[in-house]
């Protein structure tokens, strides 16, 4: 196998709903516009929303993501995890699933396979997860 000591990655955002709704999207990078982007594809597809984010990922504190959240707070409310407590969000048991399924003993010829493979995982596995366990 050719190894070219590439550095490259893709970047992944993702929200599950209370009634099991799913939404995933790759990006070449995390950002706030990246994320800003997210949230808008988010309160099209959810209409209001109460969102769950990780107060650490400095692309959610992002000053274009606050003035946007400012600017749509009448249908989007935010609440903050707990810094450095990652177990208690449920997006990360999707994240450790997804890895498990296209990680594990597979070699992807090409970063583009590898991506693919990724949004396909995403968009058919279905996460049944007990959302409100995670939350209170």
């Amino acid at each position: 196998m050719l190894t070219t000591g590439s550095h490259r990655r893709t970047c992944l955002f993702g929200t599950v709903s209370l009634n099991g709704k799913q939404l995933f999207r790759q990006y070449d990078t995390v950002n706030g516009e990246s994320f800003l982007t997210y949230m808008k594809k988010l309160k099209r597809r959810f209409g209001a929303l109460l969102i769950f984010l990780d107060k650490s990922a400095p692309h959610h504190r992002n000053r274009h993501v606050r003035q946007w959240l400012r600017r749509n707070s009448n249908h989007v409310k935010v609440k903050w995890f707990p810094t450095a407590r990652p177990e208690l969000n449920p997006i990360e048991e999707c994240w450790r699933q997804s890895r498990d399924i296209i990680q594990a003993n597979r070699i992807y010829p090409t970063f583009e396979a590898m991506k693919k493979e990724i949004s396909k995982t995403l968009r058919t596995k279905r996460f049944r997860l007990d959302i409100v366990k995670y939350l209170c």
